[in-house]
């Protein structure tokens, strides 16, 4: 029973872009400078912080006499891609990418590099969910969505692609979600962070919860999907630390999470699944004790009995994480719940377990037993995805 990857991903290719910039002008994303080192994803109207390199590092690690630096139990590291095979790959831009990255009909020749039998497949494009003007976000994803599903349908049922779902505006939302449920979508993306003035407990998301739990249409929330936040509300400036940063990634979802247990949403519609894509999940235990005794303080102090569901409960009724070579989640499985874990590669991305997956899940499910390791490797994807 071959692993089943909950969380990889696609590079978008032109098509996803055609007529926004027509439409948008220097707001709309489109690619450039196609078969050089600088092809790239790129919003003119924001100049350098707009370009996005259509790169799949992952891709890249399988090079004649390149050995591939990993500890034990982790993905691989980093590549040091200054060989001269990887600038030669590198300056064909998204053309010098491995074929199956580029084509769905070739991405099993990835998958059994790495002994995988399917893939769940998210964006590669995180910008697609946070762009200020909301025609523009609609319009992008609908032609995302167009081109994805040609993309996995060429793959005979070992990929399974993720629509873009745009809750910016809820009407549009309601109204993609029905478009790509008919066209046979298995489940779909909405932003990790709701707009900030339209929190997800507000009433307007309630057509978009109700069809996707009618449908048994999972919604995830990948790290970086971010919805756009004003100025007004952003952190003063202050110097960043990229270690900082990157380990802190959980906080993102955090907020978000809690507007779903605890603020109505999962109460209201108790078997519509929502999924916590590669923020990993050895945090999650401890935070579910925290989520529970803020829940229990704020009622307190208000002097108002609690006689809801306590976030455990909701959590394991409904929600679900992935994770990549995260041990200490599946440490604490237990607590989290063995049905509520999902594992991905995260391919064609730089913190892919590519081409190592089977080793690292050797190493992180050791002394595991195999029925816990079926579940969170296989089963537990085709159960929450209906496959």
């Amino acid at each position: 029973m071959k692993p089943i990857s909950a969380d990889s991903h696609v590079m978008e290719a032109e098509d996803v872009f055609v007529g926004l910039a027509d439409r948008f002008g220097d707001e709309a994303p489109r690619v450039m400078h196609v078969g050089t080192e600088n092809d790239a994803i790129v919003i003119p109207a924001k100049g350098p912080r707009g370009i996005r390199k259509r790169m799949g590092w992952a891709g890249m690690r399988l090079r004649e006499g390149v050995p591939i630096d990993r500890r034990a139990g982790h993905k691989p590291e980093v590549d040091n891609l200054t060989d001269p095979e990887a600038l030669a790959l590198l300056a064909k831009g998204y053309e010098g990418l491995r074929a199956g990255i580029r084509d769905g009909a070739r991405r099993h020749e990835d998958q059994d590099v790495d002994g995988v039998g399917a893939e769940f497949l998210y964006p590669g494009f995180f910008g697609m969910f946070s762009f200020e003007n909301t025609e523009l976000l609609v319009a992008c994803q609908q032609n995302y969505n167009d081109w994805l599903y040609d993309y996995a349908d060429a793959a005979n049922g070992r990929l399974f692609g993720l629509a873009a779902i745009p809750l910016q505006d809820p009407e549009a939302g309601a109204a993609e979600l029905e478009r790509v449920i008919k066209k046979g979508y298995k489940g779909g993306c909405i932003p990790c962070t709701a707009p900030i003035e339209r929190p997800y407990r507000d009433e307007c998301y309630e057509p978009i919860w109700s069809l996707a739990e009618e449908a048994g249409f999972p919604l995830s929330t990948h790290i970086g999907t971010n919805s756009y936040l004003p100025a007004q509300y952003r952190a003063s400036p202050a110097p960043r630390d990229s270690i900082a940063d990157y380990a802190n990634a959980p906080s993102t979802i955090q907020r978000t999470l809690v507007e779903l247990m605890c603020r109505g949403v999962a109460e209201r519609h108790p078997t519509l699944k929502f999924i916590v894509s590669e923020f990993n999940a050895g945090w999650i235990a401890h935070w579910l004790d925290r989520v529970d005794q803020g829940l229990m303080r704020e009622h307190r102090f208000r002097s108002k009995e609690f006689t809801g569901e306590r976030p455990h409960e909701v959590w394991k009724r409904q929600f679900y994480a992935t994770i990549e070579d995260d041990r200490p989640a599946i440490l604490t499985r237990e607590m989290i719940g063995v049905d509520n874990l999902m594992w991905g590669s995260d391919y064609p991305h730089v913190d892919s377990t590519w081409p190592c997956s089977l080793d690292v899940l050797d190493e992180i499910f050791a002394d595991v037993p195999d029925a816990d390791r079926a579940k969170i490797t296989h089963e537990n994807v085709t159960a929450v995805y209906g496959i």
